[in-house]
């Protein structure tokens, strides 16, 4: 299982004026964990741009399960979600550090594009390769 964690200490700028998260920091947060996933794991979105490829989000979802506050501590756990097709899917978890309670879940899909901008439908060598080296792919 390829998993990074990002801790994360919620900002006034973050909140609203009930003193809690706004929903969009959500993609926020998912995206700071999803660039510290691929300096972990070299997946980074230069590195497929220089395969020639782009990898936009085409899917993006929240559960909210409680409410998280400013100055929370939140921890965001993001796991690599094997699959055939020509897709990058990525499961997150938000926990409070330090209560160690879950707070929110989701899910991220990214497609390839290739520089024309025209979908991917075969699943690109370099990600083959990058799933081989990470033990994904035999």
């Amino acid at each position: 299982m390829l998993q990074v964690s990002k801790d994360i200490d919620v900002r006034f700028s973050e909140v609203d004026s009930m003193g809690i998260v706004w929903h969009g920091n959500y993609a926020l947060y998912f995206e700071d964990a999803r660039e510290l996933f691929g300096r972990t794991y070299q997946l980074e979105y230069m590195h497929m741009f220089e395969m020639g490829f782009y990898a936009p989000l085409v899917d993006l979802k929240f559960h909210y399960k409680k409410a998280i506050r400013y100055e929370d501590k939140i921890k965001v756990v993001i796991t690599f979600h094997d699959t055939d097709a020509a897709k990058i899917i990525f499961d997150y978890e938000i926990f409070n550090r330090e209560t160690g309670e879950l707070m929110a879940t989701g899910q991220s899909t990214q497609v390839f594009l290739d520089r024309d901008y025209n979908l991917a439908i075969q699943t690109p060598e370099f990600f083959l390769e990058w799933k081989r080296m990470n033990d994904i792919l035999q």
